[in-house]
C-alpha cells in the first residue's frame, strides 16, 4: 500500500521535459526568427543562446556579471544590484531580494557551468514552483554548488516533489534549507523517500512548515536507514504522538545524526518518554533542542531516563517549557549523578530555581567545571544564598558548624527549629558578636 501510494502521488504531478532540452530545440527552430517575434517574459522560455559551452573556469568568471545581463535581458527580469556586490566570492547571497522565477531563470543559465560558486542564497525570494524548477534543472549540471537556502519561497507540494527528484540523484548538495516553505506531511514523504539511504546531504532544514505525525513518521524512517544526515532542523512544526515516537525510534538506530532541533512542535509525556528511550542508544547525537513544548516535571523525568546513562550529548535547550524547580532538580541530580555524561550546556533559562537547585549546582560545577546552565532566580533566593553564605563563615569564625547551631536551638530534640527562634538566636549571636569586637577595640585603644 505504501508503494502505490508513492506512484500515485508521482503520477498526478505534471510531466516536465528538460528546460534546457526544450531550450535547444526552441534555439534551432528560432535562429532565424526576428527577435521581436520571439517571447521574452513569458516564463516558459529558455533561450540556449545563453548557454555557455566548453568555457574555463577563469572566462566565466571574467564574464559572469555580463553573461547574468544578457540572461536577465532575454528573460524579461531586472538585475539583482547585489549580484555583482558577490563577484568573485564563493557565497552567493541573494535573500530577500525579490529574485522571482523569471529572475531564477536568469540565474540559472549563469550558474549551469560556474565552478566558484558554492553556496546559493536565495531565501525569500518569490521563487514559486516555476523558479525551484529551473534551479533544479541546473544543478544537474552545476557540480560546485554544495550549499542551497530556498526557505520562504512558497513552493507548496508541487515544489517538494521537484526538489526531492534532484536529490534522489544528488551527489554534491551537502547543505538544503527549505524552511517556510507550506510542506505538510506528503511533501516529507517527498523528501523521507528521496534521503532513505543517502549519505551526501549533511544538513536538511524544514523547520517552520506544516508537517503533523505521518510526516514526522515518514521523516522517523528516514533517519532510520539515513547514513549522513548530521543536523536535522524540524522546530516550528506539528509533530507529536507517533510523528514524534517514530522520529526517537529512527534516532535509536542513526549513527550520524548531531543536531536535532524540535522546538515548538507537541512533545509532552508519550513523546519525551520515547526520547528518553532512544538516549539509552543513541551514542552520537550531541545538541538537543526541546524548546517551547508542552514538557513538564513529568516528562523531565521521563526524559532523564535517557540522560541518565547517555554519554554523548553536550547541548540540552529545555527553555520555554512548564517546567518548574522540581524538574530542574530532577535534571540537575541526573547529570550529576551521571559521571559519563558529556552535557556543558542546559538552558533552562524560563525555570525559577530556589536555593538547594542552586547549592547543587555550585557542586556540580566544581566536579565539572565545563558545566553551564542558564536558569532564573528571583532575588529573594539571591539574597537568602548570600546570607546563608555570611552566616556559614561567622560560625566558622566562631569554630561551630551548622549542626551544632541547630541542636543548641532543639533541645527537645524534635528535628524542627521555628523561624523565629532561628532570627531571634542569630540576632543574639550577631549581637554578642559586635559586642566582643566593641570590647576588644577598646582594649587595645586604651593600652
Amino acid at each position: 500500500m505504501e508503494g502505490s501510494s508513492v506512484q500515485r502521488s508521482e503520477e498526478q504531478q505534471p510531466c516536465k521535459q528538460s528546460v534546457l532540452s526544450i531550450e535547444n530545440q526552441e534555439r534551432l527552430e528560432n535562429k532565424q526568427k526576428p527577435a521581436q517575434d520571439q517571447e521574452s517574459d513569458s516564463g516558459e522560455e529558455w533561450d540556449s543562446d545563453l548557454e555557455i559551452e566548453d568555457t574555463t573556469n577563469k572566462k566565466l568568471s571574467l564574464f559572469r556579471a555580463e553573461l547574468y545581463h544578457q540572461a536577465c535581458q532575454r528573460t524579461g527580469t531586472i538585475p539583482v544590484s547585489s549580484f555583482h556586490r558577490h563577484k568573485g566570492e564563493v557565497h552567493l547571497n541573494l535573500n530577500h531580494y525579490g529574485v522571482g522565477r523569471l529572475g531564477a531563470k536568469a540565474l540559472a543559465i549563469v550558474l549551469q557551468n560556474d565552478k566558484n560558486i558554492t553556496n546559493l542564497e536565495l531565501e525569500d525570494s518569490a521563487l514559486q514552483t516555476r523558479g525551484a524548477h529551473y534551479l533544479m534543472e541546473m544543478l544537474q549540471m552545476n557540480i560546485t554548488i554544495h550549499s542551497l537556502n530556498l526557505s520562504n519561497n512558497r513552493l507548496h507540494l508541487e515544489g517538494a516533489h521537484i526538489i526531492s527528484k534532484m536529490l534522489s540523484d544528488n551527489y554534491y548538495i551537502r547543505s538544503i534549507k527549505l524552511s517556510g516553505n507550506n510542506f505538510d506531511d506528503s511533501a516529507a514523504k517527498y523528501f523521507a523517500s528521496a534521503l532513505k539511504g543517502d549519505y551526501v546531504v549533511k544538513e536538511l532544514d524544514l523547520s517552520h512548515n506544516k508537517i503533523c505525525d505521518r510526516g514526522g513518521e515518514h521523516l522517523g524512517y528516514m533517519l532510520a536507514t539515513n547514513v549522513g544526515i548530521e543536523v536535522l532542523n524540524l522546530s516550528w512544526n506539528h509533530i507529536r504522538m507517533c510523528g514524534a515516537m517514530a522520529l526517537s525510534a529512527g534516532l535509536k538506530v542513526n549513527s550520524t545524526l548531531k543536531q536535532l532541533q524540535l522546538s515548538w512542535n507537541g512533545f509532552g509525556h508519550i513523546e519525551t518518554e520515547s526520547l528518553g528511550q532512544a538516549l539509552k542508544h543513541n551514542s552520537t547525537l550531541v545538541s538537543l533542542d526541546l524548546s517551547s513544548n508542552r514538557i513538564d516535571d513529568q516528562a523531565v523525568t521521563l526524559l532523564c531516563q535517557g540522560l541518565a546513562i547517555n554519554e554523548a550529548l553536550m547541548i540540552l535547550k529545555l527553555s520555554h517549557n512548564p517546567i518548574t524547580n522540581t524538574g530542574a532538580l530532577t535534571l540537575l541530580r541526573t547529570v550529576t549523578n551521571n559521571t559519563k555524561s558529556a552535557l556543558e550546556e542546559i538552558d533552562i533559562s524560563t525555570v525559577f530555581v530556589c536555593e538547594t537547585f542552586m547549592e547543587l549546582l555550585e557542586e556540580a560545577c566544581q566536579r565539572s567545571p565545563a558545566l553551564h546552565v542558564q536558569y532564573s532566580v528571583m532575588r529573594s533566593v539571591i539574597r537568602n544564598l548570600s546570607a546563608l553564605h555570611i552566616f556559614q563563615k561567622f560560625l566558622k569564625e566562631q569554630n561551630e558548624s551548622i549542626l551544632d547551631f541547630f541542636q543548641a536551638l532543639d533541645k527537645e530534640r524534635t528535628m524542627k527549629v521555628s523561624t523565629l527562634a532561628f532570627r531571634n538566636a542569630i540576632k543574639v549571636r550577631l549581637t554578642n558578636f559586635h559586642n566582643a569586637l566593641t570590647t576588644s577595640s577598646y582594649i587595645s585603644t586604651h593600652h
